[in-house]
C-alpha cells in the first residue's frame, strides 16, 4: 500500500505516518523514493499495541513537562 492508502487504513493523517516513519515506529519498506506498507505488518503492529506507544510518545514530546 502507498502512504496515502495506509493513512486511510489506519485512520490518521499522512503527516502522522511520516513522523512514524522518521522515528522508525511503523513497519515500512522504501522502494526508490516511495514508502510502501504491507497491510499484514501494519495490522500486526497495531494489534501488538506498538501504535499506541508511538502516539503516546508523540503527545509527550509535544508538551511541556515542568
Amino acid at each position: 500500500m502507498s502512504l496515502e492508502e495506509i493513512s486511510k487504513h489506519v485512520g490518521c493523517s499522512k503527516d502522522t505516518i511520516r513522523v512514524w516513519i522518521k522515528k522508525d515506529k511503523i513497519p515500512f519498506h522504501k522502494v526508490g523514493r516511495q514508502y510502501k506498507f504491507r497491510i499484514s505488518e501494519v495490522d500486526f503492529w497495531i494489534e501488538s499495541g506498538a501504535s499506541a506507544d508511538a502516539d503516546k510518545k508523540n503527545i509527550l514530546e509535544g508538551t511541556n513537562h515542568e
